[in-house]
């Protein structure tokens, strides 16, 4: 099972699962965003989803953090089949910023509609389903850190909008993490619900990303999800 709870200093969320979960995750999403030629108008998007995918594939290789979860097991049980086997499971961890979990769980939407509508998935697609698990655990954690009606609004606005993410300049998720980074724990508290909010309104900031880095397009020939802009992540992240 998915894990996915806020790190101590609300600086963004903890997913914890086991290899397999992970790997099945992982597989999913793959599947479901397509190669990098499928959905050219959605490729800063899929860039950004992928990342946390390669985070947790490094979390699959021990890289970051490791959780022993209890597996059920006890003393009866191991007694009554005559078994010698540990009472606790390996679970692998990773931290994701609060912007950056939100706009991929927000982005995967119009991947789960693409891919419904091009490859005619059913509804009991076992790929969407667990994606779905995934947001639905991203959403839970999300509920318990804002306010009841934060958490309202932002769900009219996610329904509300369709498509959510197209030809989205995903630079400003960077802009959003560093602004997020930069707040302390108590502002984190107060303004995560409009940080989320941010992620889908256009506004005068995000318009004036987007023009700049549609000039630089132009000017250079590159796709805008290419162009490269000036912001430094510090070294070390208190989580």
């Amino acid at each position: 099972m998915i894990s996915i709870q806020s790190t101590e200093q609300l600086t963004g969320v903890r997913i914890s699962a086991d290899y397999w979960d992970l790997d099945e995750l992982i597989n999913a999403i793959y599947k479901v965003t397509g190669d990098e030629n499928k959905y050219y108008d959605y490729q800063g998007p899929r860039l950004r989803i992928l990342s946390v995918c390669y985070k947790l594939r490094h979390a699959m290789l021990g890289e970051h953090h490791l959780e022993f979860v209890s597996n059920g097991l006890n003393k009866s049980v191991l007694t009554q089949h005559e078994l010698i086997f540990p009472r606790k499971n390996v679970y692998f961890s990773t931290e994701i910023l609060w912007p950056e979990i939100i706009f991929s769980a927000i982005a995967l939407n119009d991947f789960i509609d693409l891919h419904q509508k091009l490859n005619n998935a059913s509804m009991w697609n076992h790929e969407i389903a667990i994606i779905r698990k995934f947001q639905a655990a991203i959403a839970e954690c999300l509920e318990q850190e804002v306010s009841e009606e934060d958490y309202a609004v932002f769900l009219r606005m996610l329904h509300a909008k369709n498509p959510l993410t197209f030809r989205f300049a995903t630079q400003y998720v960077d802009v959003l993490n560093l602004e997020y980074i930069e707040l302390s724990k108590e502002e984190r508290q107060a303004h995560l619900a409009a940080f989320a909010v941010r992620l889908m309104v256009e506004d005068h900031e995000y318009v004036a990303l987007k023009a700049h880095l549609m000039e630089a397009a132009i000017a250079t020939k590159q796709a805008l999800h290419d162009i490269q802009i000036q912001l430094n992540y510090p070294e070390e992240i208190f989580w």
